[in-house]
């Protein structure tokens, strides 16, 4: 019998739902923070669990030669191609407590995989989002290096700190911000400008372009 999804899950998926859709079609597809995917690939990328039974999976996973990082683009670009803004968002709110857990990550692993990638569409957006404290904290407690260097971040010489609760991360020239834009940095993504604050923070901030 499977886990009961937690409540914090559900909640945060059921917050992205009620965004999504009252998004435009010019909205989805607007370039999100994660590098070549706009809003409906990373729509596309949270509901595949959702929408692959885990033999599709494992086919995929052998197409891309066991990359999950090759595996898990390819597939966004092409069901986001494929697939409708309805049948998108339809498949993220019929599975709002499906009990999906990132291998090895447990449901604290489905929750950093929830708001990580609905910030990568609410602040590429310009939504004032603010993660619930609760599920923030339990996103940041599960953060390590390891996870920098999975996501590509390149912190040399950085020291992340958060202006709204004890948090930092690193040693160097400091990053400072709220901490839910800090998060996102430590994923690897460049912010739009404003949201980030100290000496360090160009290198994570998105230059504006002139017409």
């Amino acid at each position: 019998m499977s886990e009961k999804t937690p409540d914090v899950v559900v909640a945060q998926r059921s917050e992205l739902v009620t965004f999504l859709d009252g998004l435009s079609a010019e909205q989805w597809n607007t370039p999100s923070l994660c590098e070549g995917w706009r809003v409906r690939e990373v729509v596309a990328h949270i509901t595949m669990p959702y929408r692959y039974p885990a033999s599709r999976f494992v086919l995929e996973m052998v197409k891309a030669r066991g990359n999950f990082n090759r595996m898990s683009n390819r597939r966004a670009l092409v069901d986001a191609r494929e697939l409708t803004e309805t049948q998108l968002l339809d498949s993220l709110r019929e599975n709002v407590a499906y009990p999906w857990k990132p291998p090895g990550g447990g449901f604290d692993g489905a929750l950093s995989h929830d708001v990580i990638h609905g910030q990568d569409i609410r602040v590429a957006l310009g939504d004032n989002y603010v993660v619930p404290e609760d599920r923030l904290s339990r996103v940041l407690d599960g953060l390590s290096p390891e996870n920098a260097k999975y996501f590509g971040a390149d912190l040399e010489g950085v020291r992340l700190r958060a202006d709204d609760r004890d948090w930092e991360f690193g040693a160097g020239a400091e990053v400072h911000g709220a901490a839910q834009d800090l998060l996102m940095v430590l994923c690897g993504r460049i912010l739009p400008p404003g949201h980030l604050f100290g000496d360090a923070r160009m290198r994570f901030t998105a230059q504006a372009h002139s017409d």
